[in-house]
């Protein structure tokens, strides 16, 4: 009876311990950070490449729109980096940039200085990557991004994407999928009317 007593105690603590490990793993997903800004009643999802030249081209115009949409509280957007063997240093580097700070601002930073060194042949390894935010004073963390990665892959499967640059706009229901660095800026645009 003993033994059926302690085994049954020794079970519960386990299921109990796993089940606040799961709780605690679950937190910890939740506190990661991802690429999602403002409250706004219009979902705007942009996917993008660091390698991609139609998405590297179009950052520059697209940042004032997208700022300002933010500001008059017009959107929420998520920056989705669609991984490719190149680019998943890149995007993984970028979500460490965001574990330290994770603002739009800052995002958008990053962004412009990984641009940037998409143009570096060298610029292939972590040391190199760690080496340039040193050298630009980004902070970042090393972490899982795993389930930031499988967000992005979430993401990129609901919407169906094949190709960057891509921007999904969701209003009142509706979904809509635009191509094409000038007609994305166009249409978001609009949004500002």
């Amino acid at each position: 009876m003993r033994l059926k007593n302690a085994f049954v105690f020794v079970l519960f603590t386990l299921i109990l311990a796993g089940f606040n490990v799961a709780r605690i793993g679950a937190a910890a997903e939740e506190n990661q950070p991802f690429p999602s800004y403002g409250s706004g009643p219009v979902e705007v999802r942009i996917y993008t490449n660091f390698f991609c030249p139609p998405c590297r081209a179009m950052e520059p115009y697209l940042e004032p729109i997208l700022k300002e949409l933010l500001e008059k509280n017009a959107i929420r957007l998520t920056l989705v980096d669609v991984p490719s063997k190149r680019a998943i240093l890149f995007a993984t580097n970028f979500l460490y940039a965001l574990k330290e700070n994770n603002n739009l601002e800052h995002a958008l930073r990053v962004r412009n200085i990984l641009i940037e060194a998409a143009d570096n042949e060298d610029m292939t390894t972590q040391e190199r990557i760690e080496g340039l935010f040193k050298e630009k004073g980004i902070p970042f963390f090393i972490y899982d991004v795993k389930p930031a990665f499988d967000r992005y892959n979430a993401l990129i499967k609901e919407d169906r994407v094949t190709g960057t640059p891509k921007c999904v706009i969701v209003m009142n229901g509706e979904k809509t999928w635009i191509s094409g660095g000038q007609h994305i800026a166009n249409t978001l645009k609009a949004l500002l009317l």
